[in-house]
């Protein structure tokens, strides 16, 4: 009996070569990958025998490549996955069980407040929505539907009936700082209390940075007070022991002092402190327009992400025994910080907050 005519691949141009050459050095799947190298080894010669042997295939494996090559090019290399077992589970059911992993377990006559996998697969068993189900199923249909545990986030809206107006002179000031002065973003930040604080930092696995733990604190606590200026995206601060009225107005007029000349625009939120009449008094005859924030609106403070990266960057993760030890670690932070400050420009430019004509007492 003859031998068998031998099977190559069709003549490759110098082109398609080099993408040869390509596929089977970055391809991720090695489907492709070793279906690129079928097709070069044969377009060097190689006989099917051969490249069965090295690639320890089956010869029809590598004719069956070569054909497919030699029918509809690059595309035969592409692995052409099927879809697997038919799913058990009907998308009707799977809406519902998205629905009740949803709820909460009390609403539903349950002892509890919070699901674990193992409880939701028994109570989706107990009320007939499957005959049987997995934890693991439970997962994959959650998550194919965008749901994932999450923790509970607080929102408290607003209850100022001039919430609108009061955003947008905030925003203007941002958008458009009067040219007869400085915008200043002011705040207290603390309490500034003597504690180990955890924090993240690169170790090696499974040896974490340990912080001692402390049951009584006896050295009382400090506050900051904090001003941003948007026009040099500078803090300035001073740490007191208390943040009363007093400490505020020593504040501002140390700002007053370092800024003489024009009109001080002060955002600031609704503290008792910052409304105290000595305060507001003062502010009237120096100049200082006190611009106050909507009840419990925080967030459209500018220098509240200050703060944030502050707590970050300089706390997190420390241990400071005494608060000059802290507060030197406070002021290097933001000597640094002041040093690359850069102005404050575009306070949420494509924030839905921009586009309200009526306040939405729900923002998360």
């Amino acid at each position: 009996m003859g031998r068998s005519p031998e099977v190559f691949v069709r003549p490759v141009t110098m082109t398609e070569g080099q993408r040869l050459q390509r596929i089977g050095r970055t391809a991720q799947d090695p489907v492709k990958l070793r279906r690129a190298i079928v097709v070069l080894m044969s377009a060097q010669g190689q006989a099917v025998p051969d490249i069965a042997h090295l690639l320890d295939c089956s010869q029809e494996y590598v004719r069956g490549v070569i054909h497919a090559f030699n029918d509809i090019g690059f595309a035969a290399l592409d692995p052409k996955w099927s879809g697997g077992r038919p799913r058990t589970i009907s998308e009707r059911t799977r809406r519902q069980i998205c629905l009740i992993a949803r709820c909460r377990p009390r609403d539903l006559g349950l002892a509890f407040s919070a699901w674990s996998l193992t409880k939701l697969a028994e109570y989706l068993v107990t009320a007939g929505v499957v005959a049987s189900i997995s934890r693991e199923s439970i997962r994959q249909i959650l998550r194919a539907a965008g749901i994932s545990w999450q923790a509970t986030k607080t929102w408290k809206a607003s209850t100022d009936p001039d919430f609108i107006a009061k955003m947008h002179r905030v925003l203007d000031l941002y958008d458009h700082p009067p040219a007869d002065g400085r915008v200043i973003c002011l705040d207290e930040f603390g309490p500034l209390n003597l504690q180990p604080r955890p924090g993240r930092g690169w170790q090696p696995a499974g040896h974490p940075a340990r912080l001692r733990a402390t049951y009584r604190r006896t050295s009382g606590v400090r506050h900051m007070i904090a001003a941003l200026d948007l026009a040099t995206g500078q803090i300035t601060y001073r740490i007191r022991a208390r943040k009363r009225w007093r400490e505020l107005l020593s504040f501002l007029k140390l700002l007053r002092q370092r800024w003489p000349g024009g009109r001080l625009y002060l955002i600031a939120d609704n503290f008792s402190p910052h409304k105290h009449p000595e305060v507001t008094s003062w502010a009237a005859a120096h100049d200082v327009e006190l611009v106050f924030l909507p009840t419990y609106s925080s967030w459209l403070n500018w220098i509240e992400p200050e703060f944030a990266a502050l707590r970050y960057f300089a706390l997190n993760g420390t241990d400071h025994r005494t608060h000059a030890e802290q507060g030197d670690a406070i002021a290097r932070y933001l000597r640094w910080r002041n040093a690359r400050a850069q102005p404050k420009r575009n306070f949420a430019p494509g924030s839905v907050i921009r586009t309200w004509t009526s306040y939405q007492n729900k923002v998360a």
